[in-house]
């Protein structure tokens, strides 16, 4: 658990802290998962771009009179073979992370929501009540986590 939640004796309960922990963990492969989806994007379009001049270079501009001579010489090459599946493959892997972010994103909005849904039985006593704007800031300023409005 985190050491910031663990401070948190006067202001909430234990459960309390065990849903603020799993929203930040959520949050954390949230944004993990979203870095690597950046890179596996970029990294395809980077791959894709190389690829198409590779091909323009080395296979169209020098058979550009014949489609049946571009097309032997691509084939003729085992290492195109390689290059296109490679690009295939980054463009699938980042199809298959962009529906983990999704995921990993509705999750994340989720138990945030539930948060702010149940914040009235989460502090119940008048005294915690009053205080919880201070575990509210701590989210948001140490997590990046906004439990103040239920949008993004």
């Amino acid at each position: 658990m985190e050491s910031s939640i663990i401070m948190l004796v006067e202001h909430t309960d234990q459960a309390t802290k065990m849903m603020l922990q799993n929203v930040i963990d959520r949050k954390k492969k949230f944004d993990k998962i979203k870095r690597d989806h950046l890179f596996v994007t970029l990294a395809t379009l980077l791959l894709g771009f190389l690829f198409l001049i590779y091909l323009y270079v080395f296979i169209v501009k020098p058979y550009y009179y014949s489609f049946f001579d571009m097309f032997s010489m691509f084939v003729n090459h085992y290492i195109n073979l390689f290059y296109m599946l490679t690009v295939f493959g980054y463009y699938g892997y980042m199809l298959y992370l962009k529906k983990e972010l999704d995921k990993a994103e509705k999750e994340y909005h989720d138990l945030r929501c539930e948060i702010i849904d149940k914040s009235k039985d989460l502090w119940k006593q008048e005294e915690a009540w009053k205080n919880r704007h201070k575990v509210f800031e701590l989210m948001k300023e140490k997590f990046d986590i906004n439990l103040y409005h239920e949008n993004k």
